[in-house]
């Protein structure tokens, strides 16, 4: 039985009955004693986007189209290497990043004037290769939502990476679109060490909560991987198994990992975290990746920037393919349907059958 406060007769604070507004209870897996975030208030500002595709051509990128309805992410990740593109808008890669975002409401209908086009030619579309498509604001927002809903209304194939069990809720959507081999969704999973993610990303799903929300998804049907990323030397790099090992145990089926990036201002944002944080073994960590990264601490060259070169990353490297080996990653090449696709209808337009 609930105690009421001192001084005070009742014991909780329900809402009122007239009150238009309504809250969501939400389980992102940390407990009440865990320590919370301090406060940081957060603005949203729209922004009417002129185009939503991103169109890449990177070799050591798996997909050649990218779509992200937000600038900027609210769950903080220290190591984000998005977070030097907030300068472009004349914001700090810091706190500004993770505080002052940026929503394309037209995103949805972009995205449809795009799949309309005569020329267009289907591809996969990577949601969350920027920022987090899951992150706090979708839940009011729901522009995910709305792209989503456009590339299922197409038979159009999408893949997504978040770190946050809100990806949850659109279930119903990604399942619907598994049967028709359109989706894949990978869970960002750094670490299950509750008190590193919490400082370093602060405001992310829980580790343990993500592993249920791989088990979820697979449940559903909807083909799951996981992200080990990025390995950071003698920070997490430790727990590269122990992260398999148990996304594999809540159902993903395939898995990969990246190291450490730090490119632009992000390299001095990073030193003082660490500093800030982890102060006894900040100048080893920056020392390992010195040594991974040709003397720098970041090489931004195709084919060594996600992996790395050196007798340490190499020996990440044969640790990972030890680990898929092992644990029966991989075994199927999961690739997506491009043929299905039909441009959306327009405005009026009927289907002939």
């Amino acid at each position: 039985m609930q105690h009421p406060p001192k001084g005070r007769g009742a014991t909780a604070n329900p809402p009122p009955r007239f009150l238009s507004g309504s809250g969501e209870v939400i389980d992102d897996g940390w407990a009440p004693s865990d320590e919370p975030p301090p406060p940081l208030a957060t603005t949203v500002t729209v922004e009417q986007a002129r185009s939503i595709l991103s169109r890449n051509d990177s070799p050591d990128i798996p997909f050649a189209l990218s779509l992200n309805p937000y600038r900027g992410c609210e769950h903080g990740c220290i190591y984000c290497y998005a977070r030097p593109s907030h300068a472009y808008m004349d914001l700090s890669p810091g706190l500004d990043f993770e505080s002052r975002l940026f929503a394309k409401p037209n995103a949805a209908e972009l995205l449809r004037r795009e799949l309309a086009k005569p020329g267009y030619r289907c591809s996969p579309i990577a949601l969350g290769s920027n920022t987090d498509p899951y992150q706090p604001i979708e839940r009011e927002w729901r522009l995910t939502r709305q792209v989503l809903e456009v590339l299922a209304e197409c038979d159009h194939p999408v893949t997504i990476t978040t770190k946050s069990s809100l990806v949850e809720r659109d279930i119903d959507l990604l399942a619907a679109m598994a049967k028709k081999n359109l989706t894949l969704v990978f869970v960002s999973l750094p670490t299950l060490d509750r008190g590193l993610a919490r400082s370093m990303e602060p405001r992310a799903t829980a580790p343990q909560r993500r592993l249920e929300t791989l088990r979820r998804l697979g449940e559903a049907g909807i083909p799951c991987g996981v992200l080990a990323a990025p390995m950071i030397p003698q920070l997490n790099d430790r727990e590269l198994e122990t992260v398999l090992e148990a996304a594999r145990e809540a159902g993903a089926e395939m898995a990969a990992y990246t190291l450490l990036r730090l490119p632009y201002e992000l390299k001095e944002l990073f030193r003082d975290w660490l500093a800030h944080h982890y102060p006894l073994r900040a100048e080893h960590v920056l020392s390992l990746l010195r040594q991974m990264r040709q003397g720098q601490e970041n090489d931004s060259r195709f084919g060594q920037r996600m992996r790395g070169s050196g007798q340490f990353a190499e020996l990440i490297s044969s640790r990972f393919r030890l680990a898929l080996k092992r644990l029966g990653y991989n075994r199927r090449e999961l690739l997506l349907d491009t043929e299905a696709f039909r441009p959306p209808l327009k405005n009026g337009q009927l289907n002939l059958f």
